[in-house]
């Protein structure tokens, strides 16, 4: 059971965002971003969006930090993957 997030490189309403996503629930997805303050209103199909200004409190609290394509890889074999329609 792990909690990941990808470097802060996705360009969006002025900021950077990184993505917060679990290998295991999102159950467990929810409550270590509930734990860290990011908002239910970030949670998008699959994963939590998190501002470059956040990521290290997402770190400090135990999120692994990996790449976005590891991120995806782990994310897909979990089968918690949500694509968009």
């Amino acid at each position: 059971m792990t909690v990941l997030i990808d470097p802060p490189q996705w360009p969006g309403h002025g900021r950077m965002w990184s993505h917060l996503v679990s290998d295991h629930s999102y159950e467990e997805l929810h409550d270590f971003a509930a734990r860290i303050g990011c908002p239910r209103r970030a949670f998008d199909r699959d994963h939590y969006d998190v501002p470059s200004g956040r990521y290290a409190d997402a770190v400090a609290a135990g999120a692994v930090e990996v790449g976005s394509k590891e991120l995806v890889r782990r994310l897909t074999e979990a089968g918690l993957r949500r694509r968009k329609r």
